[in-house]
């Protein structure tokens, strides 16, 4: 055990940057996880708006894939190019931490986001919104279990209760107001823990590269690790609109923006004070996609989006 807790410590002192950072101003930080959430929340409606346009029916995997993939090669891109401006470092401190990097770009990105493609390709924007909220308590309680910076505390235990009680929600009512499905809700909840695998590992991947390059890497290669088997399926993207493509676009803005205030915010605070600001996703998500895209607003999606925000609110206040 003291072991790990010094193996932990060299890892939360090298992760943290020191000085005065705006990511480590508390309002600031606040400011900027919002930003991102609420940015992250309305990639729910635009998703299934950018499969409705360019003609990606639930059962064409490729499809979804090369989408998906082509979303997150040029969000990394943009952000490599941003990266190269500001001449920040591109260089890796040891050879084998490329595995490192490649494993982060799995989880953060290609199965990260081929779960959440394909689960949402079969499921209400709405559902899929709330039920994501369950990544943000994986993270709260692996983070308490990993590092000692991250306490587990009466608050967090209530927290991640009432959060849990949110997700059960949603299966309450009849069949007609949606209930557990594979294809669907199975994927989504693997997304869930894939994203909060990742945010455990970003702290990692500061050792190891400059985490603007770092997350640049991760969404560039985490994508072309879609589009390659999405285009070997027989993938393409079958019709072409100005609606479908200004989606696109938005979600490539959403990921490079997002991940970027993520990525940063993660490593200048403790994970739990950050991932808790990822309440709002289902909060966005689900009236985003009940207004965009016409989906009936069942009341159980408020008993559970309620919980879920209030539980992860709890968390929030913890001062421990």
């Amino acid at each position: 055990m003291n072991q790990t807790d010094k193996k932990e410590g060299r890892l939360t002192s090298t992760s943290r940057q020191t000085g005065n950072s705006i990511f480590e101003n508390p309002v600031l930080a606040g400011l900027f996880a919002i930003t991102a959430a609420i940015a992250w929340g309305w990639a729910y409606p635009l998703i299934k708006i950018g499969f409705r346009e360019f003609g990606i029916s639930p059962d064409m995997t490729g499809s979804k894939m090369l989408f998906a993939g082509l979303r997150f090669t040029v969000s990394g891109l943009i952000l490599l190019s941003l990266a190269r401006i500001q001449h920040r470092h591109f260089a890796v401190n040891r050879g084998r931490n490329w595995w490192f990097i490649l494993l982060f770009a799995l989880l953060n990105t290609t199965f990260h986001y081929a779960f959440f493609y394909f689960g949402l390709s079969h499921s209400d924007g709405a559902r899929a919104a709330i039920l994501n909220s369950l990544g943000v308590f994986a993270v709260v309680i692996l983070a308490c279990l990993i590092f000692r910076s991250d306490k587990m505390t009466g608050r967090k235990i209530a927290g991640c209760a009432i959060g849990f009680a949110g997700i059960l929600a949603l299966n309450m009512g009849d069949a007609h107001s949606g209930r557990f499905t594979w294809n669907g809700d199975g994927f989504i909840i693997l997304n869930a823990l894939c994203s909060a695998a990742a945010s455990l590992l970003t702290r990692g991947l500061v050792r190891r590269v400059d985490v603007f390059v770092g997350t640049g890497y991760s969404l560039s290669i985490g994508g072309m690790l879609l589009v390659l088997p999405g285009i070997y399926m027989g993938g393409t993207l079958p019709h072409f609109s100005p609606l479908g493509i200004l989606c696109l676009l938005l979600l490539i803005a959403i990921s490079a923006l997002g991940f970027a205030l993520y990525n940063q915010l993660i490593i200048h605070n403790p994970v739990g004070k950050i991932a808790i600001y990822n309440s709002l996703i289902p909060v966005v998500g689900a009236v985003t996609s009940c207004l965009c895209l016409g989906e009936t607003f069942y009341w159980k999606y408020l008993l559970a989006g309620t919980l879920a925000t209030a539980g992860i609110y709890l968390i929030n206040k913890d001062k421990a």
